[in-house]
């Protein structure tokens, strides 16, 4: 009895691997071999990268907030520590917005818990 190969899993797996690796450079496109290696540690780039994406914009929520303080006479940390202590549970995402798109609401807001 003749050996089963299952061509159409093996094509498509290789199908799917190689559409992964479209617009990459040399036989890093269009070698199997080569493409696997490439895409797999372009997934673990990117896993990684949207980790570091959270971090980024934290930080920049974070300096954004800074600079809008202090032109009030705080700064961050204080005006962090008087937010929790009057119980308002806005997010630094929320914040920085506030600080960039409407600075007269967040000169309010930085009034209340001075």
């Amino acid at each position: 009895m003749p050996r089963s190969v299952n061509a159409v899993a093996s094509k498509a797996r290789r199908k799917r691997i190689l559409k992964q690796a479209k617009g990459f450079y040399g036989k890093r496109k269009n070698v199997f071999t080569v493409a696997k290696n490439v895409v797999e540690k372009g997934l673990t780039y990117s896993y990684v990268g949207r980790k570091l994406k959270k971090r980024d914009y934290r930080s920049l929520w974070i300096v954004r907030i800074n600079a809008a303080v202090r032109e009030e006479g705080l700064t961050y940390s204080e005006f962090i520590k008087r937010l929790k202590a009057k119980g308002i549970g806005l997010d630094r995402k929320v914040l920085a917005d506030l600080a960039m798109n409407e600075p007269e609401t967040f000169r309010n807001l930085v009034a209340s818990v001075k």
